[in-house]
């Protein structure tokens, strides 16, 4: 039998200004955002996919020199800046080696507690990037069991779906969302598909967008955060998007006669062919 319990956290989704090529500016406004966070407080912070180095690389070989590994000072200096239990998801270029990955770090004040490499590449990102080989990650942490994902992972219904079964509490989604035509007054659809994903695993998803536009790429701004009901709580104002979260663990309780996880039946859920 699993016990449940509930807690509530501060969620801060960040948009701030990114410019691509300039690490330095990036990380130092980073820091300055990171800096309002140092109390102790249960929270959670996600800054964009690729906040460090930008997204639109005019090749792999820029890509390159705007990198870092996962143990560059740079990010341990980040974690320096949050409080006890702020917890913060960053996306970065991350280098090993000859590979690049886009990954996004976890950090504490205690420095680099994880790192998650995106497993599904999106457009160009092929040319630059080696994919990961986890459909995101869970990591435990202050503010509970944390999925991490990257942007195009999440369009996968059975990334989050995953990540919700092996017991992540909540999601941290960095992103870099270009805008796509929509019928007016709707939804971007990356935010639709976020929120069904949040609805049907009961898993609150923090989502920090990119705003404005990048070598000719122009950005949804679909900075945002989702509740376990699968609503939007708070979006982008004034480069953030901040809500007060309920973190229920180990109950998906649907009244007395449901269980979101119980009702499942895996036995049938195959494809077939005609």
């Amino acid at each position: 039998m699993t016990l449940s319990s509930a807690r509530t956290i501060e969620a801060i989704a960040l948009s701030p200004m990114i410019e691509v090529g300039d690490v330095d500016a990036n990380l130092r406004r980073l820091a300055d955002a990171l800096s309002g966070f140092h109390d102790d407080a249960p929270r959670l912070v996600v800054a964009p996919e690729l906040a460090t180095s930008g997204y639109v690389f005019t090749d792999r070989d820029e890509a390159m020199r705007l990198a870092m590994p996962r143990d560059d000072d740079r990010l341990s200096r980040l974690a320096e800046r949050l409080g006890s239990q702020t917890v913060a998801v960053i996306g970065f270029a991350e280098l090993d080696g000859d590979h690049l990955y886009n990954s996004a770090a976890v950090l504490t004040r205690d420095g680099v507690l994880a790192v998650y490499r995106k497993s599904h590449l999106w457009g160009e990102e092929k040319l630059v990037f080696t994919p990961g080989t986890d459909a995101g990650m869970v990591v435990d942490t202050s503010v509970g069991l944390l999925g991490v994902a990257i942007c195009y992972d999440n369009e996968f219904p059975e990334v989050p779906r995953a990540l919700a079964l092996s017991g992540a509490d909540l999601l941290a989604l960095p992103v870099n969302w270009p805008l796509v035509p929509r019928p007016e007054g709707e939804r971007p659809p990356e935010t639709i598909q976020a929120m069904g994903a949040a609805r049907s695993s009961r898993l609150p998803t923090v989502i920090a967008d990119r705003h404005g536009v990048e070598r000719g790429v122009e950005w949804t701004g679909g900075t945002a955060v989702i509740d376990g009901e699968g609503w939007v709580v708070a979006e982008d104002s004034d480069g953030a998007a901040t809500a007060i979260l309920q973190i229920t663990t180990g109950d998906k309780g649907l009244g007395p006669h449901n269980d979101l996880f119980a009702d499942r039946r895996p036995d049938i859920y195959r494809a077939h062919s005609s």
